[in-house]
């Protein structure tokens, strides 16, 4: 032997309950018949939908200021942000009589969010220093096509008319902050 950590296995006989199986058959059988009176767990999804976390990650959405105009100025801090590269988007200038569609002199003409490569992480939202893009409470959709994935601004931009809440999604991360912040005085 080279080593003294040598395990001597013994085979242990097996007595006669062990050998028939009939115990481990009468037990899985028990606990069968014990999961076919418990409660069931399935959503009938169309008609029930199921509660979803505060803090859950859904798809993207780009926010307009109270006025209704974009919030986004096209600085590109969120596609520098993104880890799945999953961001393009391309900045043009303001043009005379468009002040009340965008905020500042550049806006994203084309933002693009390839969702089948997005992770929903979250990075671009903290990015952003406009606080123009947020991740929602709304489910992601499904398609046949990969150019369906591909979200451009027609299904990126909240409609002027139907805002869309995120200060649930907010609410968190600003405790968070809040606490953070707490701690760091205290010190």
């Amino acid at each position: 032997m080279l080593t003294s950590r040598a395990k001597v296995v013994v085979k242990k006989e097996m007595n006669f309950w062990e050998r028939i199986y009939l115990p481990a058959i009468l037990g899985g059988t028990i606990i069968t018949i014990k999961h076919l009176f418990k409660r069931k767990t399935t959503i009938k999804y169309p008609e029930v939908k199921r509660e979803i976390s505060a803090v859950y990650r859904g798809q993207h959405v780009l926010k307009r200021d109270e006025n209704g105009a974009e919030r986004c100025t096209a600085c590109g801090l969120c596609a520098v942000a993104c880890p799945a590269e999953a961001i393009t988007m391309t900045a043009s200038e303001r043009k005379k009589g468009e002040e009340h569609l965008y905020r500042e002199e550049k806006y994203a003409a084309v933002y693009e969010i390839n969702m089948l490569r997005c992770i929903f992480c979250g990075l671009c939202e903290e990015a952003c220093p406009k606080e123009a893009i947020f991740l929602t409470d709304r489910v992601e959709s499904s398609d046949y096509s990969r150019k369906a994935f591909i979200f451009g601004k027609d299904k990126l931009v909240e409609p002027v008319d139907q805002r869309i809440d995120v200060t649930k999604r907010q609410l968190p991360v600003v405790l968070e902050f809040k606490q953070k912040k707490s701690l760091s005085h205290n010190r």
